[in-house]
């Protein structure tokens, strides 16, 4: 970012004083307005730093997603041994309940 010195240029000022040096009021003027848009563009080292910068954030947030990729592999792999574990206790139980009913119908068939 520019400092407040380059943010301060006065355009009227400058092209007073080239006016002043002998340089035709015009051209003193577009000089001077020159020179002001110049300031607001970012210079070569502003795009490096701000590149670099980018580099560097896009890095840690690459980091940052690696690892919370990890650990939704991690939860996911939980959650699946967890389900299979349901998975397994559900089925004894109706394993059970189809034992139960088969042998409520034998003694019903054995009782009347």
């Amino acid at each position: 970012m520019r400092d407040m010195a380059a943010a301060a240029f006065d355009t009227f000022q400058a092209a007073r004083a080239l006016e002043s040096a002998g340089v035709e009021r015009t051209q003193a003027e577009a000089i001077a307005e020159a020179i002001h848009h110049r300031q607001d563009h970012a210079s070569k080292a502003d795009l490096t730093r701000v590149a670099t910068e980018l580099r560097t954030e896009i890095h840690e947030l690459g980091t940052e997603v690696r690892k919370d990729m990890g650990e939704l592999r991690s939860d996911n792999a939980r959650l699946r041994s967890e389900m299979s574990a349901l998975e397994t206790r559900v089925m004894n139980r109706i394993y059970v309940i189809a034992a139960g009913q088969a042998g409520l119908i034998a003694a019903f068939g054995l009782f009347t």
